[in-house]
């Protein structure tokens, strides 16, 4: 990815948010204030009619202009980014596809950085599947769209891509290769079926799987999301921190959904919504209201405030007014 020179002052110094405790080199407490904000989009920062609140506008701005940057991390492609292309600010950056891709919003949804699936391990992954799961079905996310095999449901907002069974989509098997770019790079596979629980798919996926790829979930539906080997919001994230001399206890993290686990566990201070999934709800530092009632507009108001983290009763109710940015839905990815 290209680094990215931020030629504003210091967020420490411009940010009036309360610091966090950490340890010197020599063993003494130090504080930390957050520099960066890193944000889940679906069932996190939009509200459930994918739209974003007027609060979270006026947040988002104000974290901005008080020197904390702000990144949207999702595991939406970046063609599903419009709902929130004017709400970034500064470097234009967006973490898009759990993590396999970094586009500029302010480029046009430029990507800047790929981090693919090879397609070895898709391949792998595809026949691991087929044999542990009758049913399943595939969908293929390239840098340049979906493509889906005949039995996968249409679950996703996009334009119909070439239909063709996974091995095919992916470059293999004996026969004419489909008509689509093999050069463009695999984001992600997806994986659906129809009668596994969401969870119990995604912990087979990972036994007959995990040593191809990076497996992980963000549909009420079972529908995995199988990203390359290592590859996660929480590893890109780092590296774009890495790139601006952000450190993991600088930041803070939102989020609703196992696929925000890791990147949960790796910032230094961590946020489940109010409507996570249980286990997101066990993991994080601190809980924050639902989608439905602010919660990251919530929090980033505390932060400019210089309330202690995890403290209640900051809320400022419901927001007035329309909301910005209505898209389809994108079955919870």
């Amino acid at each position: 990815m290209d680094a990215v020179t931020d030629p504003r002052p210091s967020p420490a110094a411009a940010c009036a948010a309360e610091p966090s405790v950490g340890t010197s080199a020599a063993g003494a407490p130090r504080t930390v204030r957050p520099r960066l904000i890193a944000t889940d989009l679906d069932g996190t920062l939009l509200r459930d009619d994918k739209t974003v609140s007027n609060r979270t506008v006026a947040a988002l701005a104000a974290a901005e202009v008080a020197g904390l940057d702000v990144f949207f991390v999702t595991g939406r492609p970046a063609r599903w980014m419009d709902v929130v292309s004017e709400h970034v600010h500064g470097h234009g950056l967006a973490i898009c596809a759990n993590g396999a891709a970094v586009v500029d919003l302010h480029r046009g949804r430029k990507v800047v950085d790929v981090r693919p699936l090879e397609l070895d391990d898709a391949l792998a992954v595809v026949d691991a599947l087929r044999g542990a799961a009758d049913g399943v079905s595939f969908a293929v996310e390239r840098s340049g769209g979906i493509h889906f095999e005949p039995s996968y449901p249409a679950l996703h907002p996009d334009p119909v891509g070439v239909v063709a069974p996974a091995e095919k989509l992916l470059g293999a098997g004996p026969g004419p290769r489909p008509a689509l770019d093999h050069e463009q790079p695999v984001l992600k596979l997806l994986a659906y079926h129809p009668a596994l629980e969401p969870d119990d798919f995604l912990a087979l996926g990972r036994e007959v799987a995990g040593a191809h790829a990076q497996f992980t979930r963000s549909s009420k539906s079972a529908l995995l999301e199988i990203s390359g080997r290592g590859v996660s919001k929480a590893s890109t994230l780092a590296k774009c921190c890495a790139e601006r001399g952000v450190q993991p206890e600088e930041v803070v993290a939102f989020g609703d959904m196992p696929n925000d686990l890791e990147m949960l566990g790796w910032a230094g201070t961590s946020y489940a919504m109010a409507n996570a999934h249980p286990e997101v709800l066990t993991a994080t530092t601190h809980v924050t209201s639902s989608n439905e009632a602010d919660g990251v507009a919530e929090v980033i108001e505390k932060l400019l405030l210089g309330t202690p983290l995890g403290q209640p009763g900051l809320s400022s109710g419901p927001s007035s007014g329309p909301s910005s940015g209505p898209v389809p839905d994108p079955a919870g990815r």
